[in-house]
């Protein structure tokens, strides 16, 4: 069964989109940085289930860019959603593959990039 990994250093905001992305979806898998979700797709069970994983551009801890860089290292095929409202940020992920950008907070947006981004990733393994 796939799973999505959110990555998400608010604890509200987190709980919040992992109920939106549930409905409409496979399971969430929650933490609550970065650190947590590179230890969490060491495990093989979740490694091979991972279908997309959505993090926040700023965050404590590891920051963004470089969270991204690291899981790519380490999984290179997976899609990674990168969420922030700021201006121009995509920049800072320059020569990562396979990165997709939102910057919208409705939850429609979220739920619709969401369902076509697990598309993305299920043509890339077939």
């Amino acid at each position: 069964m796939e799973t999505i990994l959110l990555v998400d250093d608010n604890p509200l905001r987190a709980a919040m989109r992992q109920s939106l992305l549930e409905r409409s979806g496979p399971p969430v898998l929650r933490v609550l940085d970065a650190a947590e979700a590179l230890c969490m797709v060491e495990s093989p069970d979740v490694a091979q289930s991972l279908a997309l994983v959505v993090t926040g551009h700023s965050m404590t801890g590891i920051p963004g860019p470089e969270f991204v860089a690291e899981l790519r290292s380490r999984m290179p095929r997976v899609p990674v959603l990168v969420l922030s409202s700021l201006v121009g940020f995509e920049k800072e992920y320059q020569g990562i593959s396979d990165i997709y950008f939102s910057q919208t907070h409705s939850p429609e947006d979220l739920r619709a990039s969401v369902v076509r981004l697990i598309g993305i990733g299920q043509r890339q393994t077939a």
